[in-house]
């Protein structure tokens, strides 16, 4: 095989592989957007929930992990809190600073689309054995932590 034909093949493997993110990303977005709408969220209250599961963060921190400006994040939360799904308390290591964390019934609820989202997505894995899935996750797992390293 030519340097020229090796190239192609890499090249083609690439556009594949690019492809092949696109459309998994395509049905993923598609599965985001049913389980927004089914629970009468938009996609960055989805969002909100779905960073805040596990943690408690700073609405400045809040701010850097969704893209948005801070009047807009402010207007986001309120609107979560009037549902019962957040609350914004003082920090307790500085007390100008707000955070914003999940309340027990915003709990629930990111429990339940997690539950929900792996049962739209299901069919996107379900075809995959057990360790296919596993290595599919490890490598996805590594190329979010460069990219959102970088």
């Amino acid at each position: 095989m030519t340097a020229r034909e090796q190239e192609g093949n890499a090249i083609g493997a690439t556009d594949e592989l690019v492809d092949a993110l696109a459309q998994t990303a395509f049905v993923t977005m598609g599965a985001l957007t049913r389980l927004a709408s089914d629970n009468d969220l938009s996609l960055t209250q989805l969002r909100v929930l779905a960073i805040l599961r596990d943690r408690r963060l700073r609405m400045t921190d809040l701010v850097a992990y969704l893209g948005l400006e801070k009047s807009t994040l402010t207007g986001l939360v309120a609107r979560a809190e009037a549902r019962g799904l957040v609350v914004r308390v003082a920090n307790p290591d500085d007390r100008r600073v707000v955070d914003v964390t999940l309340t027990d019934e915003g709990h629930v609820m990111a429990a339940r689309l997690t539950k929900d989202l792996a049962g739209y997505l299901d069919p996107l894995v379900s075809s995959l054995k057990n360790g296919e899935q596993r290595a599919l996750r490890e490598l996805l797992v590594t190329a979010l932590r460069t990219t959102l390293t970088a």
